[in-house]
């Protein structure tokens, strides 16, 4: 199971986005959390300001979509080139639909989970996700305490995941550090999402280094 470090550009200088972006060049993905004051109690970026990340950032974007009526929005950042869009269950009334949509735009598509909705009502759907991206803070703001509540969840969805025998990336969005990363992974995470732990370090780079080698020694 390989690991991936996606940086949280929320916690960034956004007066710098280029230079931002540059400086988590070693990462996997930039994880572009979109929010529309709606869904949740902030507002971030749209559509314009993500394609203009796409065309300055020196690694592909992994768009969470913390916004309402997913299943009309959310194929607009499939369109711009988003290498994975992650969009909410609890904002989709079709997700089987919205999925192969996306994945028909040419981007992978992944289910998100806010920490209080189960993964079981969504075990039989699995093959229709290439990703299922589990919350561990209540999604709107970076910077939150990790929810160890959400621990148990993330091994039953490992699990699920298993005994499906299918290619799923198993994310965890919030809280994540070198002080959460080694339950995270035990638990079954293998794309670990860090905002403020990559950009409140003195090395968002050295950061990132520091994540994988840590997640990487924890990994079955």
């Amino acid at each position: 199971m390989s690991i991936h470090i996606n940086p949280s550009i929320l916690s960034c200088d956004f007066a710098d986005l280029r230079g931002e972006l540059a400086a988590i060049a070693n990462a996997d993905m930039a994880h572009v959390d979109v929010m529309d004051n709606h869904f949740v109690p902030n507002l971030t970026f749209g559509p314009p300001v993500v394609e203009r990340i796409r065309d300055v950032s020196p690694i592909p974007l992994d768009a969470h979509l913390m916004i309402a009526d997913a299943d009309r929005h959310a194929p607009v950042y499939a369109e711009l080139g988003c290498a994975s869009v992650s969009f909410h269950v609890e904002a989709s009334a079709a997700p089987v639909r919205l999925a192969r949509e996306i994945r028909r735009l040419g981007a992978r598509a992944s289910l998100a989970l806010r920490p209080a909705t189960p993964i079981e009502p969504y075990i039989d759907l699995l093959g229709e996700f290439d990703q299922i991206l589990i919350m561990t803070v209540e999604p709107g703001f970076g910077g939150q305490s990790f929810l160890d509540v959400c621990l148990p969840k993330i091994t039953r969805t490992r699990k699920a995941i298993s005994a499906s025998g299918l290619d799923i990336q198993l994310q965890v969005d919030g809280g994540v550090s070198a002080k959460t990363v080694e339950r995270v992974v035990e638990a079954g995470a293998n794309v670990l999402v860090a905002g403020s732990a990559v950009y409140g370090a003195e090395s968002p780079g050295a950061a990132i280094d520091e994540l994988r080698a840590l997640a990487t020694a924890h990994t079955h």
